[in-house]
């Protein structure tokens, strides 16, 4: 390569003020050819996973730190030989001796290049993609397929007859998989190489659906495998020990923290001990708050739309916040000011294979019911693919949090740092109850307020709790209160 420059590429701030990320994955290694837009690696942050596109041509010098690397934002992390004005040569392979080759047929262009969460827009370059691979349909067909799947991994060919390949002419490493992060989670969790998944997305991208295929593909042939071919491992699911641990083979488990684990506990303990937290209990009966419920999922407005309890929880609040607005304020310690919101973004706390989140959603008190239930269907799904962004993280007022759908009655929850009040919801189970001077099955729930005590005394705090409870008693107060 003449005329080279190494230029190195920066850990950049991909969360609107982030501190760090952690390398999760390299996806290039020394000597690879990269271009312009190439996702380099995936880190992972205080709030999400995303991937790294790099921002030129060339080829990679050095990976200056391996995964699980924590490493500060500004920090370099790959050194990339580039060409001076000139793109380098996409086949270029450093140290690896070629035969002579026949005349490159120019490459079809792909299709334009997603979007990304972090970095420089898309990219305008080609990108090399990998072939959508067709499944076997014959019997050769698979047991060459088995055979590649074998060498892939590294390990054993099958015991079947099969011709053995030619010595191969060694090459550039093969572009990676196309999936998006939630699907490489996903994969990770269930033991999947994605490299030998199927994809049937578009621009063969691997889907969730893919991967799910590529478990029950490989635990149908484990069930009929001979007794003399050891079966594969049993796949087990995220965050589960495959088997029940032995007591006797280990005592201890050490689980690194950090990540969005990380940035929880410091939030929690800093809001503990920050704000000076009350929390108050009320016990309701929300018998026609479910009868509402059933009624609205019939309702052709919300054909299409979740339509849950939590959703008139989320508007019953909305409600108390209009009639007790200075629930809804921050204690600035600086200023030695309480500042009260005029807006009302709506957090509601997600548990997640990579820990709890509280993304909200910007503006709830505009919306009407159909749209809340629209942000909220789509707040829960973005959060469960693993696909909820910073931003979506950031400038809440207040918080919900349904512990109830872990079957628990109640909690004393701890303030979201910035906010003054936080709703936990129990579960929602029929008990006797007076009513109407007769003691009756009724679905009854236990709802608690914390709030911070710095700025909500005893009585806001307990008005607001009352005005979402009356709601939720009398689900017609929606209409004569808003």
């Amino acid at each position: 390569m003449t005329n080279a420059s190494v230029r190195e590429f920066k850990m950049p701030d991909v969360g609107e003020g982030l501190t760090e990320a952690e390398i999760l994955k390299w996806y290039v290694q020394p000597g690879d050819t990269v271009t312009d837009g190439q996702v380099v690696c995936e880190v992972e942050t205080a709030k999400a996973a995303v991937e790294l596109p790099i921002p030129y041509d060339g080829v990679v010098r050095s990976l200056h730190f391996p995964e699980g690397t924590t490493v500060d934002v500004g920090t370099s992390i790959i050194a990339v030989e580039v060409a001076g004005g000139a793109a380098p040569p996409q086949q270029e392979a450093p140290a690896v001796p070629a035969p002579a080759a026949e005349p490159e047929k120019p490459a079809e262009q792909p299709p334009a290049r997603q979007p990304v969460l972090v970095g420089y827009g898309v990219a305008t370059s080609s990108t090399r993609r990998r072939p959508r691979k067709q499944a076997p349909d014959t019997a050769a067909g698979q047991a060459a397929s088995a055979v590649q799947s074998e060498l892939n991994g590294h390990g054993a060919a099958p015991a079947a007859p099969v011709t053995p390949p030619a010595p191969a002419v060694p090459a550039a490493p093969a572009q990676r998989p196309l999936a998006k992060p939630p699907v490489r989670k996903l994969a990770k969790d269930l033991g999947v190489d994605l490299a030998t998944v199927t994809p049937t997305g578009p621009d063969g991208v691997i889907t969730r659906e893919d991967v799910h295929a590529a478990v029950a593909a490989a635990q149908a042939p484990q069930q009929a495998a001979p007794a003399d071919r050891p079966a594969a491992p049993a796949v087990s699911a995220p965050d589960r020990p495959a088997a029940p641990v032995s007591y006797d083979s280990a005592r201890e488990t050490r689980v690194p923290v950090k990540g969005v684990r990380k940035a929880t506990a410091a939030a929690m303990v800093g809001s503990a001990f920050t704000a000076p937290h009350v929390t108050e209990f009320v016990t309701v009966d929300v018998t026609r708050t479910m009868k509402l419920v059933e009624e609205l999922k019939q309702d052709k407005e919300f054909a299409g739309l979740r339509v849950n309890p939590l959703l008139l929880i989320a508007k019953a609040l909305l409600v108390a916040i209009r009639r007790n607005p200075d629930i809804n304020a921050s204690w600035d310690e600086a200023a030695q000011e309480i500042v009260v919101k005029h807006y009302v973004n709506l957090g509601i706390a997600a548990a997640t294979p990579r820990g709890l989140i509280v993304p909200n959603i910007k503006d709830a008190h505009a919306k009407t019911l159909p749209e809340l239930a629209a942000s909220l269907g789509e707040l829960v799904s973005t959060a469960r693919e693993g696909k909820t962004s910073p931003s979506a993280m950031q400038g809440g007022t207040v918080t919900i949090t349904n512990v109830g759908v872990f079957g628990v009655d109640t909690g004393t929850p701890l303030l979201n740092p910035g906010e003054s009040a936080i709703l936990a919801v129990g579960a929602i189970k029929p008990q006797p109850w007076v009513h109407k001077g007769k003691v009756k099955p009724r679905q009854v729930t236990t709802l608690a307020l914390s709030f911070d005590h710095r700025l909500v005394d005893g009585e806001l705090g307990s008005k607001v709790l009352a005005d979402v409870a009356a709601v939720l008693e009398q689900p017609k107060r929606l209409i004569t209160w808003a």
